[in-house]
């Protein structure tokens, strides 16, 4: 018998699919040890040695993993393709005791060929990632373990630091005090409505004298319009072309978050969540556990030459062989991308998403339309546009000439468009104009002006999209790290959620500041970035052990002198609009070591406490005492009793205040086009509301 160690149940069984009798499939659940949780756990004096100890909830996993492999004569570790992945592959060996040899296998893909592949080439152990794994660990504990307590000491307990959520934390915090401190400044637009042959088409001003130029305010415009008044208007410069516009590359890790956001309106924690799922499979009514798409952590936009030549045929088969590139569509990685994997694909084209229809749940239907597009999209011809580019000439009576521009675009073939547009792409205002036919010299008639008073706006907020971009381009963290810094940034309430964007809230704030104040090095985002590129060099060879220690002298040496600076911030109490019942104050919003509640803000002379629930939502289906919506430990919305703990009622969805009068188990609200139904948690029952 051979043994195959995984991480996930999930993967294990999908494995198990491909492989024959001789072979036993184990998860481990993940990492099977890691550094203790309640103290360091990293000896400074010795070389940052790390302590590494068994983690309580997998001694009886490992024990089922001994015993199966005592009656094993081969094992093979196929844990993730990441540095991740080999650490934990390398910390099964070492407990379990597996000795040295080709033991590592990998895969960009669960499917049967590229397990079966995998297994004719295992591999040994690959210490470089492993040892860029622990450096980025034992970095990560000294910052969280030596700064977090300093803002629990100064600010208030529950708080956390990290060497790269702080980084992100500051992004936030900048813009907000960008968009407070913005002054806006008045400027005007101007159009001009002109036309040839009776056909009327609207143009911009842009230009003073072959420079551009804009209307600063009303005195500006009126003498525009005054000085131009009863001029000739005369076509000075056309410019035809054909335009073809090139698709998206296939999704990276950070680009699957950007588009998932946008698109989907989930979290990138629940886009990656998915994701993994869709990478690690799951039962599919009638074919067993099925895994749909490649590895879902990476950073490369480059496919195999199988997959493009699989998307050709597709697309010729689907579209036509219009539709396919004579030659194919390869992209540029950018100059921080590790390539070690490709990019995000479905594993198979025969497995259409409409193939899959009420199979998978929607969002993991809907992620995995989103991924399976994007690739198709990605092999598929340009679209193609004709472009008119025309400027406009008046002489006005102070002999300036003052230049208005005209755009057009129509579409002349739809390439990938048929099937996939970016969601971050802007929008062309001038694409399916049509114009008059112009030359130079043509005068033109004028119809109109229009104007309008404009002032400058500042830099939007970020949004979970956005925010993943920007850390990308400043090199903070990794992709695979974006939805975890985001999960931790909502996890300690640093920022809140207004529509869309993310605000900081005023404990954000007060964090940054501290930070900034006491360790300008952690929170700044150059020095993150670099150090993320010096953590990279380690798969190259540099000893991981002297970035540590030319980090760690200075930074050991900023906690000290913040914690002998005996300062310390008070956050103004957040009052609710609940009266206290004994004095009449407006009771204030504190916590304690079981969480939030309402507490007299007259204190000591009023000791009045209350518990509080985030607002009430409706009845319990059980009891009938009253459902609150309240936040879990992972910062994720959920709908429970307020009687509890006596009763127990718990729902992620909002719930309705009646059970399923067909199975008598919970349901849940649904609002679809303006109609709210109850619909059954656990059978087909809905009904009109």
């Amino acid at each position: 018998m051979k043994l195959v160690i995984v991480e996930s149940p999930s993967k294990a069984k999908t494995i198990a699919k491909y492989l024959g009798s001789e072979y036993r499939v184990k998860a481990s659940g993940g990492h099977i040890n890691d550094l203790p949780e309640k103290r360091l756990g990293i000896d400074v004096e010795n070389n940052f040695q790390p302590e590494y100890v068994i983690n309580e909830d997998k001694k009886r996993t490992i024990e089922d993993i001994k015993s199966t492999l005592e009656k094993s004569q081969q094992v093979f570790l196929a844990t993730d393709p990441d540095r991740e992945g080999e650490a934990i592959s390398w910390h099964l060996k070492n407990v379990l005791g597996i000795p040295d040899g080709k033991i590592r296998i990998e895969f960009n893909e669960i499917s049967k060929k590229a397990v079966q592949k995998a297994i004719e080439s295992p591999r040994e152990i690959n210490m470089k990632l492993v040892n860029q794994q622990q450096a980025r660990r034992v970095l990560d504990r000294l910052v969280g373990y030596k700064v977090s307590p300093l803002l629990g000491k100064k600010i208030k307990t529950g708080l956390s630091a990290g060497r790269v959520q702080s980084a992100a934390l500051r992004m936030l915090v900048d813009r907000e005090r960008e968009i407070r401190n913005f002054k806006p400044e008045e400027y005007w637009t101007l159009n001009a409505f002109l036309s040839k042959g009776g056909e009327s088409f609207k143009s911009t001003f842009a230009e003073i004298n072959g420079k551009k130029a804009k209307i600063p305010n009303k005195e500006f415009l009126d003498n525009l319009i005054s000085t131009t008044e009863n001029k000739e208007y005369v076509v000075s410069e056309v410019k035809r072309a054909v335009k073809k516009v090139r698709p998206q590359p296939p999704f990276t890790t950070s680009t699957l978050q950007q588009d998932g956001t946008i698109k989907l309106g989930i979290t990138a924690p629940q886009v990656m969540k998915i994701a993994q799922q869709l990478y690690e499979g799951f039962e599919i009514e009638g074919e067993g556990h099925v895994a749909l798409v490649t590895y879902i952590r990476t950073d490369s936009v480059r496919v195999s030459d199988d997959a493009m030549w699989d998307a050709k045929r597709h697309i010729i088969a689907k579209y036509g062989a219009e539709y396919a590139p004579k030659t194919f569509n390869k992209y540029e990685q950018k100059g921080a991308a590790q390539d070690a994997h490709e990019a995000i694909r479905p594993i198979s084209l025969d497995r259409t998403p409409e193939s899959l229809k009420g199979k998978l749940s929607k969002n993991n239907y809907q992620l995995y339309k989103l991924i399976y597009d994007r690739f198709v999209a990605s092999q598929m011809a340009s679209a193609q546009y004709d472009t008119l580019g025309v400027k406009v000439n008046v002489v006005g009576d102070d002999e300036k000439t003052y230049c208005y521009h005209v755009n057009g675009r129509a579409m002349i073939f739809p390439g990938y468009t048929v099937l996939y547009n970016d969601a971050s792409a802007e929008k062309d205002e001038s694409n399916g104009i049509n114009l008059p036919d112009m030359a130079v010299g043509d005068k033109l008639d004028f119809q109109k002006h229009a104007f309008e008073q404009k002032f400058t706006k500042p830099p939007l907020r970020y949004t979970e999209a956005s925010l993943v971009k920007a850390m990308e381009e400043n090199g903070i963290g990794r992709p695979s790290t974006y939805a975890s810094i985001i999960s931790v940034l909502t996890k300690r309430a640093y920022y809140d959620k207004s529509g869309k964007y993310m605000v900081p809230t005023e404990l954000g704030e007060v964090v940054c500041d501290t930070l900034t104040k006491y360790f300008p090095d952690i929170i700044n985002l150059k020095f993150t970035a670099n150090m993320e590129k010096e953590l990279d060099s380690i798969e190259e060879g540099v000893e991981w052990q002297s970035i540590i220690s030319e980090f760690y002298p200075h930074f050991i040496q900023e906690v000290k002198l913040a914690f002998y600076d005996g300062s310390s911030v008070k956050l103004n109490a957040e009052v609710s609009d609940v009266p206290c019942d004994k004095c009449g104050a407006m009771m204030i919003v504190k916590e304690g070591r079981y969480g939030k509640f309402l507490a007299c803000p007259n204190y000591p002379s009023c000791k009045n406490v209350k518990n509080l629930h985030e607002s009430i939502v409706g009845k319990c289906p059980y009891c009938s005492s009253d459902v609150a919506k309240k936040v879990s430990k992972t910062g994720k919305i959920f709908y429970g009793c307020t009687a509890y703990p006596k009763c127990k009622f718990a729902l992620w969805d909002l719930p309705a205040p009646t059970l399923c009068p067909e199975c008598n188990k919970p349901m849940k609200v649904v609002t679809v086009k303006g109609q709210t139904k109850y619909v059954c948690t656990a059978c087909p029952h809905s009904e009109l509301k």
